[in-house]
């Protein structure tokens, strides 16, 4: 079952799972299960219109409308950025305290778009895990807040700046990746949409709806010794 966070006549979100597929994608043909059908299925039928997206390991809040009126309206509000979406991520090193990230991306199609990130650090750690010659491992929790919304936007700003999202592949540290994959068995990505703050289609009454980590990000944060107790 998935985990409903808000629904009402016109819009319904749910805390997406690590590892499930908005809807039918050509870049992953091995799915049989997707967010979309899932959904329909456990409110009884009922057509869910998916707002914006998240990628597959992405876990976090996802927000759907129940018509295509206010799919619409909803469609334009994040295009004129009046929808807010902050994101709770594990990074590589310790990364600047604060930075807005203004890197454009290429897309499948070889059209270069300007792509924005704003994030902050919240916490550092560092754990006994030898790698590239030192004896320990350095990581931080950062929130970031994409202001535009491009495809793996927050995997290719992380590590433009050299601080890859643990997990992350293609985008990400491979050297890091299968380390942690030897010692702790991790092949999830640490990247969960945490909150989305927007003013009701109908109603323009302020929502802030918020989900819970995964039991790996929590699983991480423990070896890390991150305090999450906010975000579990």
């Amino acid at each position: 079952m998935l985990e409903i966070l808000y629904q009402d006549e016109y819009i319904i979100a749910i805390n997406k799972p690590s590892g499930l597929l908005v809807h039918k994608s050509f870049y992953a043909r091995d799915a049989k299960v997707y967010a979309i059908q899932e959904l329909r299925n456990q409110i009884g039928g009922q057509h869910v219109y998916p707002i914006h997206r998240l990628d597959r390991k992405t876990s976090g809040v996802l927000l759907f409308a129940l018509d295509k009126e206010v799919l619409k309206i909803m469609n334009d509000r994040f295009a004129t950025r009046e929808v807010e979406k902050k994101y709770l991520a594990i990074l590589r090193g310790w990364s600047p305290e604060e930075l807005t990230i203004d890197y454009d991306l290429t897309n499948d199609d070889g059209i270069i778009q300007n792509a924005v990130t704003y994030f902050h650090r919240l916490q550092t750690t560092e754990i006994e895990l030898a790698f590239n010659n030192k004896p320990t491992s350095r990581y931080c929790l950062v929130e970031a807040i994409p202001e535009t919304g491009r495809m793996h936007q927050l995997r290719k700003h992380f590590k433009h700046i050299f601080h890859p999202i643990l997990g992350s592949r293609p985008h990400g540290c491979n050297k890091q990746n299968k380390l942690w994959l030897e010692h702790f068995e991790l092949i999830g990505m640490m990247l969960h949409a945490h909150q989305l703050i927007f003013n009701h289609p109908i109603t323009n009454k302020p929502l802030i709806l918020n989900a819970k980590i995964n039991e790996e990000f929590s699983r991480v944060g423990t070896i890390l010794n991150l305090d999450l107790n906010t975000y579990e």
